[in-house]
């Protein structure tokens, strides 16, 4: 009689299931194809460095200050707001804005966001440039993806516009994320 194997393959995680799941766990976690996944894991040298989360907290902090100056009805979110792509998939990113009514104080989920910023790292750098830009925009109400590169000093602004997905990079100038109608000069970003 065969030996009986381990399955390598855990079995997938609805949505739903891995809410549930992630609220005893420490970290942030995401749902890639119905499997959780930490996402950054310092047993795997997957530690932020001070370069990502500082920029992460620049950019949540001029997000925040442009929307207060023009009195827009959205609000800007860093860090651990998680964002639902369908049964099988779910981000954190790094930030995030949405607009209309505030969610409630114990809401792990941001339902509708309008804007969506990674920060790029070594270890989740082919993903934010490819499945998640692609992930992101499934959702209608995302109208602006920034991708920060931290060593470049670059934004990779990808947008919807005329029913497509439009890619504008930005190296130096303004960006303009219209709507909800902010405008960042890059220049502060990577100061």
């Amino acid at each position: 009689m065969p030996a009986l194997q381990k399955n390598k393959n855990p079995p997938k995680m609805t949505f739903d299931e891995f809410i549930s799941w992630r609220e005893d766990k420490e970290g942030r976690w995401e749902l890639h194809d119905g499997v959780p996944v930490r996402k950054h894991d310092p047993l795997k040298g997957h530690s932020e460095r001070a370069r990502h989360f500082m920029l992460k907290g620049e950019v949540y902090a001029l997000l925040r200050e442009e929307i207060k100056k023009t009195k827009l009805d959205c609000i800007a979110v860093v860090d651990g707001a998680t964002i639902r792509i369908d049964e099988l998939i779910s981000y954190e990113p790094d930030a995030l804005v949405y607009c209309g009514d505030p969610i409630g104080d114990d809401d792990l989920i941001v339902p509708e966001p309008v804007i969506i910023v990674e920060v790029l790292s070594p270890s989740t750098a082919y993903k934010d440039v490819s499945t998640k830009l692609a992930d992101y925009f499934k959702l209608p109400s995302v109208m602006h993806y920034l991708i920060l590169d931290p060593q470049l000093k670059r934004v990779q602004h990808h947008y919807r516009a005329d029913n497509a997905i439009r890619l504008d990079p930005v190296e130096g100038g303004t960006l303009y994320l219209d709507p909800p109608g902010i405008v960042l000069k890059t220049d502060e970003l990577f100061a």
